[in-house]
């Protein structure tokens, strides 16, 4: 009994290093932001847009080849390693001590980046409109007091976390992620 363990995990030991069994994508996406706004004032019309202007931030998306053609010969910045983004994801973590977070949510997109190339976007969207009426948002409103029942604040602090998925043209997935901190407000004094 004690043999035919031993044997399975040396053949499971084996196989796990074997490159057929590589799932990795010879490119990396590396997704990064450059913030322009850290506070959001909720405050707005009956359907909860929002009274900022410009956007949140600037989202920088980039392919990067893990390995170069002289390591290892097999690996090329060819086509087929061009990144198809297809769709992104955002969630929340509450950094203020608070638990309740808006529900997560996933958005189509497209856009192709080569190798070693950036793409940039500012469409993204940090969180769906009508959250403004979910919890944790919904008790900033002045009619239900205008503060977070978990941190007794009038603002709400969290990171807004995005990850990006795609695959390269060869059918290898690739994903990348980044976060911002956020406060979020309602009538506070607009945005900033």
């Amino acid at each position: 009994m004690c043999k035919t363990a031993a044997a399975i995990l040396l053949l499971l030991a084996v196989g796990a290093c074997n490159d057929i069994n590589r799932q990795e994508a010879p490119v990396a996406l590396v997704v990064t932001n450059t913030q322009n706004l850290s506070r959001l004032d909720l405050a707005g019309d009956v359907t909860g847009s929002m009274k900022c202007q410009g956007t949140i931030a600037t989202i920088h998306m980039t392919s990067v080849l893990l390995e170069t053609p002289t390591s290892n010969p097999k690996v090329t910045g060819a086509d087929l390693n061009t990144i198809k983004v297809d769709r992104y994801r955002v969630s929340y973590v509450r950094a203020d001590g608070g638990h309740l977070v808006p529900a997560p949510f996933v958005r189509s997109i497209s856009t192709s980046i080569g190798v070693g190339s950036t793409a940039e976007g500012t469409n993204f969207v940090a969180f769906e409109p009508s959250a403004i009426f979910n919890a944790p948002f919904a008790a900033l409103l002045p009619q239900n007091g205008g503060r977070d029942p978990e941190t007794g604040r009038s603002v709400i602090t969290m990171d807004v976390v995005l990850e990006v998925f795609g695959t390269t043209l060869a059918g290898e997935r690739v994903t990348g992620n980044t976060r911002m901190t956020i406060d979020f407000c309602f009538s506070c004094g607009g945005c900033a």
